[in-house]
């Protein structure tokens, strides 16, 4: 005699329809975003900042050292100066 197909082996239309349903609406697993790494005191970032125009000019007119000019600004804007 021979033995009837088990329902528990997955083969079944119904079991492989609900298994691949199961595997395209489960959220892959993300990985951890890496730490941030170690910045020392004092150190500059680089950043893309959008400035108005005259704003910038202002700062441009005083020569060399603008940038440095901006961000003592902001750190006095900010509370943070020294």
């Amino acid at each position: 005699m021979t033995k009837p197909p088990s329902r528990n082996r997955g083969s079944d239309p119904h079991s492989v329809a609900e298994a691949a349903f199961k595997k395209a609406t489960t959220k892959p697993v993300v990985a951890a975003p890496l730490a941030r790494k170690t910045i020392p005191p004092g150190a500059r970032e680089l950043v893309s900042l959008r400035l108005d125009r005259d704003l910038l000019e202002h700062y441009q007119d005083g020569g060399p050292g603008w940038q440095e000019r901006i961000n003592d600004a902001l750190r006095k804007a900010a509370g943070l100066d020294d």
